[in-house]
């Protein structure tokens, strides 16, 4: 067991799924990933696998079919599989995202409809606020869900789409014109079931094509365009309009919790090429991992891992007690994405030219952790997050 990144108080069920999904991602993620991810191919194999675990059914109720575990349980979880290959990770984290929001905020027929679906894999979840012209100023969305007799109409595009061609339920934030003052009012989750692919997927909708990329590789990340979509108000989240904004807030809240988790991985991963790779590079006439300036770098690595890991688990078990962790889940994700960044900077410098090689894990990760400083919000939001709420919390009385 490695001494790194270990959490303490598991339950005995938690301690297993963990040994599972760490043995899994040994021995089916890591001996693939360089192949998929240089070629850009979606990982069919890894995601059966994950199905056959029960993993896309981690945190849904038990009562749907799910195995009801924790948002914690489900970090750990990212944790592991990203430090195999954060694009797998990817492949499930929307999919959680989705879940929560309609567990947390769904109809019971919502929930009955689509969660025991989502639990089997039968259907994976995909979520999109991101438009062509704007990431996190949700307020200026344009995307609009204009109401007609029994439906609604839906026109614009949508942008940044993580698993947008394999999802078949994905859910979009629109702009619904509901008379309030606020933008935030204004704003509508609608769940849209699709059938996988690229193309028009239904009359009025479609998935355009895949966003090449520098990393995040494997994984399909699309647009979404709506020319008279129609579909019915039964369609929207929890039944409702005008309160999109404040679910998919609260998605992106456990979301932030994940990417923290995905830092943490990629970082480990990071770490454990480099200390492997000191130990056997020789310069002269020693392993490099004797010499003091790298034997530093890998103390530095291996604190930032485990600073960055804390924050997490704490952010994770505050939701779980039903707190708020909005604070913490900017801090988890700030700290983690930024140690990962570096972590695995400094790694590449250990690696020396070798790391530069596309034969070298190293340089896949060096093109992948850039993607969690800006995914689920960037550091200057998270930034703005914090300290929003920091000075809530210490407001000077007047």
């Amino acid at each position: 067991m490695a001494r790194l990144a270990q959490t303490p108080d598991l339950t005995d069920i938690q301690t297993e799924i963990l040994a599972a999904v760490r043995t899994f991602t040994d021995r089916e993620i890591v001996p693939r990933a360089q192949e998929l991810e240089h070629g850009d191919i979606y990982p069919d194999k890894i995601v059966d696998g994950m199905m056959d675990m029960g993993l896309f059914g981690l945190t849904i109720p038990e009562e749907y079919g799910g195995l009801g575990e924790s948002l914690l349980t489900y970090a750990l979880v990212a944790e592991e599989i990203a430090r195999g290959w954060m694009s797998v990770s990817g492949v499930i984290n929307t999919h959680f995202i989705l879940s929560y929001m309609i567990g947390q905020h769904g109809t019971e027929e919502q929930k009955q409809n689509y969660l025991p679906r989502m639990a089997s894999g039968e259907i994976r979840g995909a979520f999109s606020m991101s438009e062509p012209g704007l990431g996190s100023d949700v307020a200026a969305i344009k995307a609009k869900a204009v109401r007609d007799g029994e439906d609604y109409v839906l026109s614009g595009s949508k942008m940044w789409l993580t698993n947008g061609e394999n999802a078949g339920l994905v859910a979009f934030l629109m702009k619904t014109d509901e008379g309030s003052d606020s933008p935030y009012k204004n704003l509508t989750t609608f769940l849209v079931e699709k059938e996988p692919g690229l193309g028009e997927v239904r009359p009025g909708f479609s998935i355009p094509g895949r966003i090449e990329k520098m990393g995040y590789k494997g994984i399909d990340s699309t647009d979404a365009s709506f020319d008279g979509f129609r579909i019915g108000a039964d369609a929207i989240l929890g039944g409702e309009p005008g309160r999109g904004f404040y679910q998919m807030m609260d998605g992106v809240e456990v979301g932030r919790v994940n990417v923290a988790a995905r830092g943490c991985g990629v970082a480990i991963r990071a770490f454990e090429l480099a200390i492997d790779y000191a130990q056997t590079r020789e310069t002269f006439g020693k392993p490099i991992a004797e010499h003091q300036a790298i034997a530093f770098k890998l103390a530095e690595m291996a604190t930032k891992i485990e600073a960055a890991h804390t924050m997490m688990v704490k952010a994770a078990r505050l939701k779980d007690a039903g707190a708020r962790n909005d604070v913490e889940a900017g801090m988890a994700k700030l700290l983690a994405s930024e140690y990962c960044m570096e972590v695995t900077q400094d790694s590449f410098r250990i690696h020396g030219g070798y790391g530069y090689s596309k034969e070298y894990e190293i340089e896949r990760l060096m093109r992948e952790a850039p993607f969690l400083l800006i995914g689920e919000g960037t550091s200057e939001i998270q930034k703005m997050i914090i300290s929003r709420g920091l000075l809530k919390e210490y407001r000077k009385a007047t």
